[in-house]
């Protein structure tokens, strides 16, 4: 084993949690990664569309890493510092080529080049792609990397352990962690010279989602309430294409438009122009001729048509359906592929094609699909820094304050770093970000800890044993309690309130209300009772400690929210539905207080290399605004359950 006095855990087990490790490892320093689940059973291997760069084919078009810079943040709303982004795009390139080297089976041309297909928010095909399941294949390639350095002693894998709260020393620096064996039950203590957390998105707190259904935000509520910042919650991604389930959402790629599917709901055009219900909508669609079928996407956006981004086809396929012209009045439109053929589907799409089949029991090559948005991402996250070239073209490489929270030697990278995606996030460049942040702010981790003046291992013993303690003393109050609450029922309450209050539309109103709800659900949480209390595998604990963890989260969201009084990207209020850069060209910062309640503050966005302009994506001046309605009474728009 490695006799480094260093040591670097890493919490989570997906794409940004396994870069990090490879790069910290490969800077010499030993690394332990925690994971809920086996680490190729993350929830980056759900990931489907691609991953966008640069390369020369693309060149050929007339893009560039500039032109990927500046869609980045057009496609954010200009929320997002400028140059982690800049860094981000430049880098991208060179993510493909270490990934093909590593053997990603990235889809090719008959030239051999590795082909594109268009993303959401870019004219050009600058999205790399293994099939329909990118995320899967690039994360086994990174596992394969992981495993290697693990054969060598240098990671250690901490699979079915769950992270419960950072350890933090007198100074206010992070030197450790609490975890928990799943399987056992026990509760330890971890050393260690720098915590990454790499722990995904918050899905759960919205019920369904497209998220794994581990992806509770509960890792993230547990930095925040230690006292690390919490930046920009409110905006959530809703992604315009999913299908229901009993348990959770099944996203649609956002590739299946990118490689020519057309959204559209059947519809007549009366005398005027303008697009009325269609008297049979249930209709069987491949009866329903073009003439009454509206293409709603294509005719409001001619330049973009269905590759818009995600925040503008969501509120626009809500729009739809909320003025009564979805599939059979409801809350679906269709997803058409049909035109492909069957050949071209299979060969470019056939991971959610076999999705749609098992879950629907349809063929989209056959019938065109029903989809309605769903709950996919927060571009949220935990606070982080970073240092910025003099020019504002990058940060720079290897500075020990890389994506660093506001608790000094704990980092977030991945979804749960704010930094990338500003007020609405491109489709594709999740991936990016995630391997980007392990690569190359993983050297600033590996830094950080070399340089420290004072390392875990001169703390003492009692630091790491009081905070077991309190972890221990937590879970014997959850496993004893005998009040009148059932968590589960708590967490459904939740779901559905901050989906109505917090998703596509809001209110000031409706959030007030919310949070109203929330402060209900947090009394009730005081009072749960498990009806497991066995100390083997007992998930209930689990789930339970993270229902009070979540409920923390939502309030940060919603409080956001309501402060926020602007719409920008994925942030729409109807009450205030116009962008407002002189009061909100700002991060929301979030504060936890010790009742679980949040304080909001805003930090000025600086300014940087492009100036924030109109973000329009060539809407035609005639075509009817996206401004819906605000969100319908029960069981509210309980988006893709239809």
């Amino acid at each position: 084993m490695n006799g480094s006095k260093h040591r670097v855990i890493v919490v989570g087990g997906g794409l940004a949690g396994l870069a990090a490790s490879v790069r910290i490892a490969e800077a010499g320093l030993p690394v332990d990664i925690f994971s809920i689940v086996p680490v190729k059973r993350s929830h980056s291997v759900c990931a489907q569309g691609g991953i966008n760069a640069c390369n020369e084919v693309a060149r050929q078009q007339g893009y560039s890493e500039y032109e990927h810079f500046d869609e980045s943040i057009y496609g954010g709303d200009f929320l997002a510092h400028q140059p982690p982004v800049y860094e981000m795009a430049h880098w991208a390139p060179k993510i493909i080529d270490l990934l093909d080297r590593m053997g990603v089976p990235f889809n090719r041309t008959n030239e051999g080049q590795r082909d594109l297909r268009l993303f959401g928010g870019s004219l050009y095909k600058r999205t790399h792609f293994a099939g329909a399941t990118t995320g899967q294949q690039v994360l086994y390639a990174l596992d394969e990397q992981t495993r290697r350095y693990a054969a060598e002693g240098k990671v250690t894998k901490y699979e079915h352990w769950e992270f419960l709260w950072p350890i933090i020393a007198d100074d206010g620096a992070c030197r450790g962690i609490v975890a928990q064996d799943l399987r056992t039950m026990q509760i330890r203590a971890f050393r260690a010279d720098a915590v990454v957390m790499a722990t995904g998105g918050n899905g759960l707190i919205f019920g369904q989602s497209t998220n794994s259904v581990m992806c509770t935000g509960g890792a993230a509520s547990r930095c925040y309430q230690a006292g690390a910042k919490y930046a920009n919650g409110e905006f959530i991604q809703v992604h315009p294409t999913a299908i229901p389930g009993a348990d959770k959402l099944r996203l649609m790629s956002e590739s299946a438009r990118g490689e020519g599917g057309r959204v559209w709901v059947p519809a007549i055009k009366g005398p005027s122009g303008g697009w009325t219900r269609h008297p049979d909508p249930a209709r069987d669609p491949r009866q329903i001729p073009a003439s009454e079928r509206y293409y709603f996407l294509e005719e409001r956006y001619p330049k973009y048509g269905n590759i818009v981004p995600r925040d503008i086809a969501t509120r626009e396929i809500f729009n739809i359906c909320m003025e009564g012209l979805g599939v059979a009045g409801g809350n679906m439109v269709y997803l058409d592929l049909t035109h492909l053929g069957r050949e071209y589907i299979e060969r470019k799409l056939l991971g959610i094609i076999e999705i749609y089949r098992k879950f629907v029991g349809e063929d989209p090559a056959e019938v065109p699909m029903k989809i309605f948005p769903g709950v996919h991402y927060t571009m949220g996250g935990l606070w982080t820094t970073y240092t910025p070239k003099p020019d504002l073209k990058g940060m720079t490489l290897g500075a020990p304050n890389s994506m660093m929270c506001s608790v000094p030697g704990l980092y977030a990278f991945g979804e749960v770093n704010y930094q990338y995606h500003g007020a609405n996030r491109l489709g594709a460049n999740a991936l990016l970000s995630c391997i980007f942040d392990g690569l190359f702010c993983g050297l600033g981790v590996a830094n950080a800890v070399r340089d420290a003046k004072r390392l875990a291992s001169d703390e003492p013993q009692a630091l790491y044993d009081r905070a077991a303690e309190q972890e221990n003393a937590k879970q014997r109050r959850l496993v004893e309690g005998k009040g009148d609450q059932n968590p589960y029922q708590i967490a459904r309450e939740m779901g559905a309130e901050m989906t109505a209050a917090s998703t596509v539309v809001k209110s000031g109103p409706r959030l007030e209300q919310a949070l109203a709800k929330i402060a209900e659900l947090r009394d009730r949480a005081a009072r749960i009772s498990l009806a497991d209390t066995g100390m083997w595998t007992n998930q209930n604990l689990s789930f339970a400690r993270a229902t009070a963890d979540m409920l923390t989260l939502a309030d940060a969201i919603l409080r956001g929210g309501l402060e926020r009084r602007e719409s920008r990207g994925s942030h729409y209020r109807t009450d205030f539905p116009e962008r407002n850069d002189a009061e909100f060209l700002a991060t929301t910062v979030a504060q936890c207080n010790p009742d679980g309640t949040s304080r909001i503050a805003f930090e000025p966005v600086p300014k940087g290399i492009v100036e924030p302009r109109k973000r329009t994506y060539g809407k035609k001046d005639d075509a009817p605004a996206s401004k819906p309605a605000d969100a319908p009474k029960a069981p509210a728009l309980a988006l893709a359950a239809t």
